[in-house]
């Protein structure tokens, strides 16, 4: 995948899709479309157009951090109040308004912009003269692509349009908002076509891209989202199975530029500093290096996630650093190299999206309180250095395995949701003195272009 990256440039005119005036679900193209898309090697360009969506600022190089760890209990917006840490802290305390809130707007459209790329791939490559195993295997990549943009619409919006195939301009004013439950059905049958697509994993140049055990992963936390435990059990044993995941030895080991991909990683967004343009932005927004005296960094650690580590979790120390900690700068990131300073957007860490800690803990969140559910809790708690715990440790099930994936998955976009999954986000946000919203507002400018809209409740 990497040696793709030179290619983007000419997508940027192709494939862009960044209308003022709505969601522009068709791209726009300076140059004619139907020129393009003719080759596998366009086919190619096209699916690395649509990875290229995953780093834009709607998606995970900003706005889904702030909707999913910072609207959470886990981080807070920092001590900065003005600029964009003003927007922050409004979301962060529920009090953005649809109007105004640019970085939830950018997420509603950026995130269209990445469907929009998968769909054009999934209206064209049949009509493409290539090899049917890498027409099947960019089908796959482009279905689960779609799959995650869509995932995170659903978890933090709920209802949005739902599209499934390229369309005109005018077609995607006119498309109703459907139900998240709509969307799941659609996403769990996209992603068992794309699982059965994708290899299982790939060569070194084409490292990054999406596998089975990422269309696998996505569809159990889907099954577990609506409720349907059954079904996300054999998904889960067959990723343990059959995909060759391992928990690495140290918790460490997992973080860092070198460490890129390893053998836990199920996807990751991929960066790369250097001026390519393709380096996050999010490792400096979470530093304190340039800011030591205001502590102005961003998706700063509560004190609440300080707390949740238990004594002598290797964890904490790879994950944050805490109050009085080694490093005098207040709390906050470690994972992704926030003790560097990188030019603007331009740091080369990746972004984790799905690892295998998250599926053992998936497949015990889907056994319930059985033993087999706390082998598999204590596997992650042996590799942190922890005593195993049992039915007989105090606390409900549930709530021992919520505080599990909280110190485990720490600033990895999973807090969020899965407040609402175990449905707990009211109760933690009013424990910490807040009034909660659920959902995200829809972006008011969605509501003027269509009219028979509906808001998410104030």
């Amino acid at each position: 995948m990497k040696k793709n990256l030179t290619y983007l440039s000419i997508l940027t005119c192709l494939l862009m899709a960044c209308s003022k005036d709505f969601t522009d679900l068709n791209p726009i193209s300076q140059r004619n479309v139907n020129e393009f898309y003719k080759t596998s090697g366009d086919m190619v360009i096209a699916v690395n157009a649509a990875y290229k969506a995953l780093q834009m600022d709607g998606t995970y190089n900003q706005s889904y951090w702030v909707m999913n760890e910072m609207r959470s209990d886990n981080t807070d917006g920092g001590a900065d109040i003005t600029g964009l840490g003003a927007d922050l802290n409004l979301i962060d305390n529920f009090n953005e308004n649809a109007a105004t809130a640019e970085i939830v707007t950018s997420a509603y459209l950026d995130t269209y912009v990445g469907i929009s790329r998968c769909n054009i791939i999934m209206s064209r490559i049949d009509a493409v003269s290539m090899d049917e195993s890498l027409r099947n295997r960019i089908k796959g990549e482009a279905l689960f692509l779609r799959s995650l943009f869509y995932y995170n619409l659903a978890v933090n919006f709920s209802k949005v349009p739902l599209v499934t195939k390229e369309i005109t301009v005018e077609e995607g004013r006119t498309y109703a908002q459907s139900s998240a439950t709509e969307i799941y059905k659609q996403l769990a049958t996209d992603l068992i076509q794309a699982e059965s697509y994708l290899p299982v994993k790939y060569g070194s140049a084409d490292v990054g891209r999406a596998t089975k055990g990422a269309a696998a992963t996505l569809l159990a936390k889907i099954y577990l989202t609506t409720g349907n435990k059954s079904a996300a059990i054999p998904v889960l044993r067959r990723i343990i199975s059959d995909y060759g995941y391992t928990l690495l030895t140290s918790y460490a080991k997992l973080w860092g530029i070198p460490n890129k991909n390893n053998a836990e990683s199920i996807f990751e967004v991929q960066f790369k500093g250097g001026g390519t343009n393709t380096g996050n932005k999010f490792t400096n927004a979470f530093s304190p290096l340039l800011v030591q005296s205001t502590g102005a960094y961003k998706n700063r650690p509560t004190a609440e996630m300080q707390a949740a580590y238990e004594p002598n979790d290797q964890r904490l120390a790879a994950s944050m650093n805490p109050i009085n900690g080694p490093l005098n700068a207040g709390r906050f990131i470690l994972k992704y190299g926030t003790t560097t300073a990188y030019n603007e957007g331009d740091a080369d860490y990746n972004f984790m999206v799905f690892r295998y800690a998250d599926v053992l803990l998936m497949l015990a969140e889907a056994l319930g309180d059985t033993p087999e559910s706390y082998d598999l809790i204590n596997q992650v708690r042996h590799r942190a250095g922890l005593d195993p715990i049992s039915s007989a440790t105090p606390g409900t099930f549930t709530d021992k395995l919520l505080r599990e994936r909280r110190v485990e998955l720490a600033f990895e976009n999973h807090r969020w949701p899965d407040l609402l999954r175990f449905g707990k986000a009211t109760d933690f946000m009013k424990a910490q003195g807040k009034t909660p919203r659920l959902l995200f507002l829809i972006p008011q400018r969605e509501l003027d272009i269509n009219t028979s809209y509906t808001q998410n409740p104030l």
